[in-house]
């Protein structure tokens, strides 16, 4: 089991378990730009946060549009996704909008979403995994740090790290 929250990470520091936390995503990011690498379609990033993956990702795939969500930004103007890239407020309005608008449009997306709360994240799990969906393309690839469940979705096996859970999912069509 990977060092998390709640799972007996308690002997490793804040910081310790942060750099892993970092580390893993940085790998799982870079396996998921080598697995759309020339194909088409945008990056959908759940949770700006305070905008490193975002930057991240721009960094990843520089030629792509970035949609970011979150409920709320703060972050600095040069990590502020452009306004009609950026959907500001309740992810289960702006994401049907971001559908609604764009269709099928991503490639990957990312949702880093967990907390300390397992049941809460599960909970925002089942109703994230269906917007996000309604974003995706047919051989898209999903990509969080949480479990995300979808019938059309199969799992991908990432490269292995113990330091902390990531998933990914291939979007079928």
């Amino acid at each position: 089991m990977a060092a998390e929250f709640g799972d007996g990470a308690e002997s490793r520091s804040l910081l310790d378990r942060m750099i892993d936390r970092m580390t893993v995503q940085r790998n799982a990011l870079a396996w998921a730009q080598r697995a759309v690498a020339g194909r088409d379609g945008m990056v959908l990033e759940v949770g700006l946060g305070k905008g490193r993956t975002f930057d991240h990702l721009r960094h990843l795939f520089p030629p792509r549009d970035i949609l970011v969500f979150d409920m709320w930004v703060r972050v600095p103007p040069e990590l502020t996704p452009d306004q009609d890239r950026l959907f500001v407020g309740d992810f289960q309005e702006t994401m049907p909008a971001a559908a609604e608008r764009f269709g099928r449009c991503a490639r990957l997306a990312h949702a880093d979403f967990g907390s300390t709360d397992r049941t809460h994240d599960a909970r925002q799990a089942a109703w994230l995994a269906p917007l996000i969906d309604a974003l995706m393309l047919p051989g898209g690839v999903v990509l969080s740090d949480r479990p995300l469940e979808r019938p059309n979705w199969t799992p991908l096996p990432l490269p292995r790290d113990e330091r902390w859970t990531y998933h990914a999912w291939a979007v079928e069509g």
